[in-house]
Parts: structure tokens; C-alpha cells; sequence
């Protein structure tokens, strides 16, 4: 099936859709071309695995909103779908980096389907990195007598531009999974300061949180997290990392969310699973103060999916947490848990000094979206909703029947495949970053743990002059 072929069947089916769960309305789906590039074409050059350095894809990893109609959407560590070489789990030299979208929402005026369109229209590429020197892989991890690969430093790197890449091989042995001084990055999280100059970025590999100039890319902090998140003995491989550490983050299970108070005094991020040193389904969220570093960390308890994906903060206690299970569109299989629950820190316990299980400490949670349930009801096949919904952002207030109402943006990440072919899709069918586009009212966020209606309180950012690149 083609691309327009699976859209026009969508659309065909939305024409009878309007209210998707309880007050929540879906209003639009966007989605952006999966065979098309970025704007950092410098990268152009193929990866180690043939795929094009700046293929446009994996935007859903990340999604912050910048004001207005901007958002900042996040790929992750690059494309490893191909492969390649297991002794680095195919990663490759893909210099990460975030893409500054205009997402033009509108008013449908067909008479009939959504109520709104939306189309994502990129305006630049901004890449990563440091200015200090970074450890890179010399490629002798991994090469044997089947395997060969060659030095991990990118080839744009300059005398104060040392960039970071996908490539797990990127990392000093001798140091924990935590060192800054590493040249793999996996970002999975993304968040606009309040003056809207820098951006905080989470990460799995270390897992890290890095501050980086909005403008240049430049990384300008690095926060340091408790040691106990960390490996002590990092591997190129998925599996040999796992089987060789016994606390500290699981291999491509790091902090896969992150969020920021409305005030943009606190980043709050979360694992996608639990640590090693804690049961499963026991997943830590962490407080961090931007100035004063300090943190605190709070339980919560995985009841429905195999993971965490995003936090994003209602207000300075009260969050939404993406969980989900790994199936539908790209595991060849239907949708079945991609759930969004509201949860609230507010006299939570902190965890930071337990491990094991922390279900009896875990925050309290209620539904607010059935994500999957939403999209059935608009006519959306099981098989067809992605597998990996991993951006959530609110966006601009919008208006509907004279009634002002809140935004809610949602993305997917496609693992940079433009198309997939499987059982379900025997003829091939289109892979893009999808944008659904939620309306919400103030009273479908329901109370907090004390009982009384939660208050939205959207993040207030600074306009900002930037040239798109």
C-alpha cells in the first residue's frame, strides 16, 4: 500500500470520528515525509550501513513545544535497523541532533473529517556537541575476523567542535557509563528553557542530562546524576552490558523522558524501565534542580505497559507519563497498551537512598488518554497505530465551538524505516513521524492527590530571534 493509498483510507475513516475519550478530542494527524532529508546536509554521506547521514526520521523520540507553532522534535541515536555489525548492535556514526519544526495547524475546511490539518513544515537542523574533546571509538570493538570498523570520530569534527554520535563504541572503558567526556549519545528526551535559549536533553546510554545552546548546538552543561544510575562496565553490545553489570541503568533503558516545571526551575526525568538493583516494573522519576543541581528521586510502577517513554509537567507536582508496550506498526503485531497517566509528586516519598522493590513507595496515577483506544475509535487499525509513541508536548491553545481549548501533540518514533513490510503489510506500507494533535479542558485533568482540580499551568517561553538553517 502507498503512502497516499493508507492516508486517503485514514481520512476515509476519520470522517466519522469526533470524540475520542471522555472530553479529549482527537482535532488532527500530521505527518512528516520518511523519505526525505534534514537540513544538515554537511551530513549527508552515507552511515556505516549504507543509510544516509541526514535522513529525516526517528523524530519522535522527542517533542518539546518553543511557543507558537514551533516545536523541537528529537531522533535518537540513528538508524540501526540495517544491519551491519552486532559488535556495536549496528550502530552508527549519525551525528545526533534536534529538528525545529513550524507546525502549521488549521482550520479543516473540507466540511467533513478532523476538524483541523496539520502540517509539519521543518525549518532547520541543529546538531550536538562539545567543545572540549570526546572519547570515540577507535573501531577495534568491532572488528574480528568477520567484522571490520573504522575509527568512530565524525569527520566534521574541528578544532572546538567535537560531535556526538549514535555509535555505542563511543565511551571510555575505564570510566562508569556516566562520563561526560563520552562521544555516544542516545537522546530520548527534549525540553525548551523558559528564556528559550538552550535545551535540556535526556538520554539512555548514560544516562546523561546535557544543557546545549539552542543556536549552535553547543553543549553548554552537564548535570550529574546519582551514581547508582550508572554501569560501571559499559559494552558496545546490548547484551554483554547487561549480563556484566549489576546495578545502574539497563542497556537501551535509560531516560527515555524528560520534563520542565512551568517555572524552569526543574528538570524531571524518568527511566524507561527499572534499575538493575531494582525490581521490574519499580521505575525511578528524578528531580533536578538547573541551579542547584540537586536531586530526589520518586517511584513509579509500571501496571499496564513494558515501559516508560515520556514525562510532561501539568505543573510544578503533576505530570503525564507515556506507558506503553513495544507492539503495532514496526513489530508486526497490533497495538495494545499506549496509555497516558497523570501522576502527582506531591508528598511522594524519596526513593533516592532504597532499591529493590519500590512499588509501596510508587506515586499515585490515574488514566488520562488510552491512546490506542482513541485512535480505534477514529477508524485507525491496531496494526496500523505505531509501536513507539514517545514524543508528548502541549502546544497552543486552539478554539472550537467558541470554546477555548488546550493542546496536546503526540509523536512516534519510526526508527528512520521510511516504509515496513510485514505480515499484516505483506505489500508494503508507509513508516512516517506522525503528529496527532489532542484538544483537552481544563476539567478532564481531573484532581490531584489532595482532591482538589488540577491546574494547568502551561510553560511560558520567551520569544526568541533565531535564524533557521
Amino acid at each position: 500500500m502507498t503512502k497516499k493509498m493508507q492516508l486517503s483510507t485514514v481520512a476515509a475513516a476519520l470522517f466519522a470520528a469526533n470524540a475520542c475519550h471522555a472530553g479529549i478530542d482527537l482535532i488532527a494527524i500530521g505527518s512528516a515525509d520518511p523519505a526525505s532529508f534534514d537540513r544538515a546536509a554537511r551530513t549527508h554521506a552515507p552511515l556505516e550501513a549504507g543509510v544516509s547521514g541526514n535522513v529525516l526520521g526517528g523524530l519522535g523520540s522527542g517533542l518539546a513545544w518553543a511557543g507558537g507553532s514551533l516545536f523541537l522534535a528529537l531522533p535518537d541515536r540513528g538508524p540501526n535497523a540495517t544491519p551491519y555489525n552486532p559488535l556495536v548492535d549496528d550502530t552508527a556514526s549519525y551525528i545526533n541532533r534536534f529538528q525545529t519544526f513550524d507546525f502549521q495547524l488549521k482550520r479543516n475546511g473540507g466540511g467533513s473529517g478532523l476538524p483541523f490539518t496539520l502540517t509539519p513544515v521543518l525549518l532547520s537542523t541543529t546538531l550536538f556537541f562539545s567543545a572540549t574533546p570526546l572519547v570515540y571509538g577507535t573501531g577495534a570493538l568491532g572488528t574480528d575476523e568477520s567484522h571490520t570498523l573504522g575509527s568512530g570520530a565524525p569527520a566534521l569534527n574541528g578544532r572546538r567542535s567535537f560531535y556526538f554520535t549514535g555509535r555505542s563504541d563511543n565511551f571510555d572503558p575505564a570510566a562508569p557509563s556516566t562520563n561526560p567526556d563520552n562521544g555516544r549519545l542516545d537522546p530520548e528526551g527534549i525540553r525548551l528553557s523558559n528564556d528559550g535559549r538552550s535545551v535540556f536533553v535526556s538520554d539512555e546510554y548514560g544516562p546523561y542530562v546535557y544543557q546545549f545552546d539552542r543556536l549552535s548546538g553547543k553543549r553548554i552543561k552537564s548535570f550529574t546524576l546519582p551514581d547508582h544510575f550508572a554501569v560501571t562496565t559499559p559494552s558496545p553490545r546490548s547484551a554483554d552490558e547487561i549480563a556484566g553489570n549489576t546495578v545502574g541503568r539497563i542497556a537501551n533503558k535509560g531516560m527515555e523522558g524528560l520534563a520542565i516545571t512551568p517555572d524552569g526551575k526543574t528538570l524531571v526525568g524518568v527511566m524507561q524501565a527499572n534499575l538493575t538493583q531494582d525490581k521490574k516494573n519499580s521505575v525511578r522519576i528524578v528531580t533536578l534542580g538547573i541551579a542547584t543541581g540537586v536531586t530526589h528521586e520518586y517511584a513509579y510502577r509500571l501496571t499496564e505497559g513494558s515501559g516508560v517513554s515520556e514525562i510532561l509537567a501539568i505543573n510544578d507536582h503533576e505530570f503525564l507519563v507515556d506507558e506503553r508496550d513495544g507492539k503495532g506498526l514496526g513489530d508486526d503485531s497490533a497495538a495494545k497498551v499506549k496509555k497516558l497517566f497523570k501522576i502527582d509528586l506531591a508528598g511522594a516519598a524519596d526513593v533516592s537512598g532504597i532499591s529493590g522493590d519500590l512499588s509501596a513507595y510508587a506515586v499515585p496515577k490515574t488514566l488520562f488518554l488510552d491512546f490506542k483506544a482513541a485512535l480505534a475509535d477514529a477508524g485507525i487499525s491496531a496494526y496500523d497505530i505505531p509501536s513507539k509513541i514517545e514524543g508528548i508536548a502541549f502546544g497552543p491553545d486552539v478554539t472550537i465551538d467558541g470554546r477555548k481549548r488546550h493542546t496536546l501533540f503526540v509523536a512516534n518514533d519510526n526508527d528512520f524505516l521510511p516504509s515496513i513490510t510485514d505480515s499484516n503489510h505483506p505489500d508494503g506500507v508507509a513508516n512516517p513521524n506522525n503528529f496527532y494533535v489532542f484538544a483537552f479542558d481544563d476539567a478532564d485533568l481531573g484532581t490531584d492527590a489532595g482532591g482538589k482540580p488540577t491546574v494547568f499551568q502551561k510553560q511560558k517561553i520567551a520569544g526568541a530571534s533565531f535564524t533557521f538553517r
